[in-house]
């Protein structure tokens, strides 16, 4: 039985990832082709933006554990997905992610919405879901979790010294790379964690005043002035001097509203912009050895002004992760699908240097849809 699992592994998948951030733009969906080890290919994409009533549906829930609001989102989450992976044929496997809606890991506790037994049914395909809750059980931070798919694509573009790769999505996170090590789960081979804010504040800040999604190109924030006094703070946070691997609420700087509430439009927003940087910079300095390039994905690699000022502060090469041939609108959603086939295969899919748990760990499960139940 051993060995047939072993051939099991070996078989190349096509998996359907999908990814509901917490910057609550909307769905990204991406089919990838992998054994749950290698990176074998990339395969169709899509997009579902939310409306503004979707995401106010969203917003209202962000927080919560429990009640009508959170009903309210999970069914947003569900239909909108359902809608979008339907559009996708010929994938063996779904990998769903939901919309996480709060995030406490020192009380044991995270919620991502959306049921994954709801969509194996409407999509007739087995869907690999609820990814974090077992690594929060065991003790881990519950996040980040691409830090696997990160170690898998530093492979398949053969990258030969340690690398870092940045995701700038509503909370910004970093996983530092060394490619040698033969498998993500070996000692050394990853550290991730949550640098701080990135998007979130930015966005609800352009939304709220603007009535704008986000600060296109980092246009406002290049007109204004960083206050000075609120970095100091913002800097001193407690969570700075916290040792990785460590994660974030995404309102878990939600002071930040506060500070920069007497500020114009153009100095809150360089000043929030400023912020996102300053928190990836602090978290630069975790590193075990320094990186020889810095790969951002996530929308945040579109933010000009946000690029300038991590290329003025660090001392390696910031890129999109395009210059090596990647997608950084879709990374998020492909690695769920490379969650997934490990889920599948029952391989792990955090370990102590990405989450903080004890000892490697799988994630996930896998919902069948009735007719395939069987």
């Amino acid at each position: 039985m051993a060995e047939g699992k072993r051939m099991l592994k070996r078989q190349m998948m096509r998996v359907l990832g999908a990814m509901s951030g917490t910057s609550l733009d909307g769905v990204d969906a991406a089919v990838i082709e992998t054994d749950g080890e290698q990176v074998l290919g990339f395969g169709p994409t899509a997009y579902r933006p939310y409306s503004d009533v979707e995401r106010a549906t969203l917003r209202a829930a962000l927080g919560q554990w429990s009640g009508a609001a959170v009903e309210a989102a999970a069914e947003v989450v569900e239909t909108v997905h359902a809608q979008l992976l339907s559009q996708f044929d010929d994938v063996d496997l779904v990998g769903f992610h939901g919309q996480t809606l709060a995030h406490d890991p020192a009380g044991g506790r995270t919620l991502q919405v959306g049921d994954g037994s709801i969509l194996a049914d409407v999509l007739g395909r087995p869907v690999a879901w609820d990814f974090r809750s077992n690594d929060v059980a065991m003790g881990g931070q519950g996040a980040p979790l691409t830090p696997f798919y990160h170690w898998a694509l530093a492979r398949r573009i053969k990258a030969t010294q340690p690398l870092a790769i940045l995701n700038l999505g509503g909370v910004g996170n970093l996983t530092w790379i060394d490619p040698s090590r033969n498998a993500p789960e070996a000692e050394g081979a990853l550290l991730a964690f949550d640098t701080g804010p990135a998007n979130a504040p930015l966005n609800d800040l352009m939304q709220a005043r603007l009535g704008q999604p986000f600060d296109e190109q980092g246009e406002l924030a290049a007109s204004g002035t960083v206050d000075d006094g609120i970095m100091s703070t913002f800097m001193d946070h407690a969570y700075f001097y916290k040792i990785p691997p460590k994660s974030l609420d995404r309102d878990a700087f939600d002071d930040l509203k506060n500070a920069i509430s007497n500020l114009s439009n153009a100095d809150a927003a360089a000043t929030l912009t400023a912020c996102a940087a300053a928190a990836v910079m602090r978290g630069m300095e975790h590193c075990p050895a320094p990186p020889a390039r810095l790969l951002v994905t996530g929308g945040g690699r579109m933010n000009t002004t946000l690029m300038a000022m991590l290329s003025a502060s660090l001392e390696c090469p910031v890129e999109p992760i395009e210059e090596v041939g990647l997608d950084g609108d879709m990374l998020e959603a492909q690695a769920f699908a490379y969650l997934a086939a490990r889920v599948k295969y029952g391989l792990p899919t955090s370990c102590p240097g990405t989450t903080g748990v004890g000892a490697a760990v799988g994630g996930g499960q896998i919902s069948t849809p009735p007719s395939s139940s069987g």
